[in-house]
């Protein structure tokens, strides 16, 4: 539904609210002996949008009235994306009401959609490759020059890097988790992962592996760390077998959450840690439209 055409869907949106920053719930206790209150915690409610539509015209307002009842369906889940000259995001949530004003000269409704995750994400992910393949030139294309029996090539089709530490720049408004993918080349024993600067870690014990899996991280093992709220998981795929490990994480782990600005992540190992194929995947949150 673009804002400027209303015609082509026959809904023309007049009002949005909820899309801004929003309100924050901040919990203090009040001192008894001095001016002030002691900050306890601040958290972010649930984000309610309320999207006021008009009905065109075309093809007939009945029509475009019952059109919203299958946009945006009772109780059901739906993501809204907004694209704006410098910012494209989505936020999921689900239709609370859909209250139709019919008996007026200018039909119009209200439709209210609960969003129990108040953030909004961005439609792509960013991706720092720590070590592995990167790939340098994308094209069908051959130049080797035959010089003296020896053949020089001049195009680097990839490349392969091994670095066990990066900068993960973050750009959002607000801490967000990553998704770590590994890849194993060889065998690894006690892999740990962690920020630089705060000096939080994950740290995958792998003689808790061995007992889980009958072995520590071996050539083939593809294992995947998601530090998002809500979604947080470590998953080993050996064989074409995906395997809960979250057992495997030590007791004094973190999950650790990426911040505004640089992240320098490292990863190191007991043994092993040139064998490993290292990548972290994230979105960017967005406080508002």
């Amino acid at each position: 539904m673009e804002l400027t055409n209303p015609y082509d869907s026959g809904i023309a949106i007049t009002d949005i609210t909820g899309i801004g920053p929003g309100k924050a719930d901040i919990n203090v206790t009040e001192l008894t002996s001095s001016d002030g209150s002691l900050h306890n915690s601040s958290r972010l409610g649930t984000r309610n949008i309320v999207m006021t539509l008009r009905f065109m015209f075309a093809p007939d307002i009945e029509t475009v009235r019952q059109k919203t009842y299958r946009f945006f369906p009772i109780k059901k889940e739906l993501t809204l994306t907004f694209e704006t000259d410098n910012r494209s995001c989505y936020i999921t949530g689900y239709v609370e009401s859909n209250e139709p004003v019919i008996f007026e000269e200018n039909e119009y409704t209200q439709i209210s959609i609960v969003c129990p995750d108040p953030y909004f994400y961005s439609l792509r992910a960013d991706s720092t490759v720590f070590s592995g393949v990167v790939s340098m030139f994308e094209f069908p294309f051959s130049n080797e020059v035959q010089n003296n029996e020896e053949t020089e090539r001049f195009l680097i089709m990839s490349d392969l890097q091994f670095e066990t530490e990066q900068t993960v720049y973050y750009s959002g408004e607000s801490e967000i988790g990553m998704t770590i993918r590994i890849r194993a080349i060889g065998t690894v024993e006690n892999l740990t992962i962690f920020n630089t600067r705060t000096r939080e870690f994950i740290k995958l014990d792998t003689d808790k592996l061995q007992q889980i899996t009958g072995s520590v991280i071996i050539a083939g093992d593809e294992i995947t760390i998601c530090t998002v709220k809500g979604k947080k998981s470590i998953r080993l795929l050996r064989d074409g077998v995906t395997t809960n490990i979250l057992n495997c994480m030590t007791k004094d782990s973190s999950w650790i959450q990426l911040v505004k600005g640089d992240n320098i992540l490292a990863y190191t190992a007991d043994s092993g840690a040139e064998k490993l194929h290292f990548s972290v995947e994230n979105n960017v949150i967005y406080e508002g439209v």
